[in-house]
């Protein structure tokens, strides 16, 4: 990977300046430009626990199989699946679509075994929306894995391998990584919340276990991916990825544009916008703020982010895409929910979260909480002005 040195510089604000991520590899191109950096613990061959991005191979996926013809998702969920026996009104297309809110009667990450956290995955409930701002979730991509075995008679991950990694050309992307590369994968133990008060470590982390609780609990180190999490990558392959996104190698014109209306959001009484949401992705939004879709794309685009300290975003009208690949969780704070009363300074960190924390056994720990909205002043502004790309207003 040879550094373009403007994007370099932007990505070691990350690494280096603000210690927010243990290392960084970016990707980007429009048209036949392309410009790549890395810095901190990461290497060419580095694999990245892509988490939440996983949800774009599952939404393709499913939008493949309807172009096909061989899936209707207007039918219901316990049509093709009656082990979901509670998701006998609820389509396909309304877990496609973040259209209801689906509960499980236990949290799943909280189960101690597998066959357990399947079974309440299966005892699933839909119900409208609450009148609230954030209505993204796991729970739909997990019951979408099923839905897309069923349709296409093979385990997800073969899914996955036909419809997305085969076209794309990549060799680099697993659910179950391969023992010899294993120790190419990014390390993300240690990680440090605060909760209310309450001072959360999770260390024990192996290579090729998914960081995602939920899918370490039910994938592990099967490779049974998960619909939400679960993938392993390197930048390179997610690169292959978006560029076959683009050249419409995956999915056809019409589903991409179908992937990226906006069928979430909206203004509430109090003003305030509630997430754009399309096809398992985020869609821009009026807010840049809380928008993962970055400036210079438009409103044909749609990407997402994963809590390890990943994002993709694709603009097919501009052929423009975006991979940044990082690692936010090693030995950082990734998580800070103040006690009533307190703000971040309270707790030493700048009003953009970033800064340092000493933890209760004294050690000091880099932030990385709120990291994600800072990637349009320090990122994505850099990406724009390599690429030759301008901002484009929301209208």
């Amino acid at each position: 990977m040879r550094d373009n040195p403007e994007l370099l510089k932007a990505v070691q604000y990350f690494t280096r300046e603000k210690a927010i991520l243990d290392g960084v590899s970016v990707a980007c191109g429009s048209g036949n430009s392309m410009a790549e950096a890395m810095d901190g613990a990461v290497r060419e061959d580095s694999v990245f626990d892509l988490a939440s991005v996983t949800k774009l191979f599952t939404g393709m996926c499913l939008m493949k199989m309807k172009e096909e013809g061989l899936l209707d998702p207007g039918r219901p969920v316990f049509d093709y699946d009656p082990r979901f026996r509670f998701l006998k009104e609820t389509t396909v297309w309304d877990l496609m679509i973040f259209a209801v809110t689906v509960r499980t009667p236990v949290r799943l990450d909280a189960c101690t075994d597998r066959d357990s956290a399947t079974e309440a995955l299966f005892a699933s409930t839909a119900a409208p929306h609450e009148d609230v701002r954030r209505i993204y979730s796991d729970i739909p991509a997990m019951i979408l894995k099923y839905v897309a075995e069923a349709v296409s008679g093979m385990s997800f991950m073969d899914c996955v391998r036909k419809v997305v990694l085969e076209p794309a050309g990549m060799n680099e992307t697993w659910a179950a990584v391969p023992p010899e590369r294993k120790k190419d994968c990014v390390c993300y133990d240690r990680e440090h919340r605060i909760e209310k008060g309450q001072y959360i470590l999770r260390t024990g982390w192996q290579p090729g276990v998914p960081h995602d609780p939920k899918a370490a609990v039910m994938q592990g180190d099967t490779g049974d991916l998960c619909g939400h999490a679960g993938l392993f990558s390197t930048c390179g392959d997610m690169a292959r990825f978006c560029r076959a996104v683009l050249d419409r190698k995956i999915v056809g014109e019409e589903s991409l544009k179908e992937m990226a209306v906006n069928r979430t959001g909206r203004k509430r009484a109090n003003g305030e916008w509630t997430q754009f949401l399309g096809v398992q992705c985020y869609v821009r939004h009026p807010d840049q703020y809380y928008s993962e879709i970055p400036c210079y794309m438009g409103k044909r685009a749609f990407g997402i982010g994963g809590f390890t300290g990943n994002h993709v975003s694709v603009d097919p009208e501009r052929d423009a895409f975006v991979v940044f690949l990082g690692n936010r969780v090693l030995n950082r704070l990734t998580v800070l929910v103040p006690e009533e009363g307190k703000r971040l300074a309270d707790y030493g960190l700048n009003p953009d979260g970033s800064g340092v924390f000493r933890w209760n056994d004294g050690e000091v720990i880099p932030s990385s909480v709120k990291y994600v909205h800072q990637k349009d002043e320090h990122l994505h502004k850099a990406i724009a002005k390599v690429l030759g790309l301008e901002y484009l207003p929301f209208l």
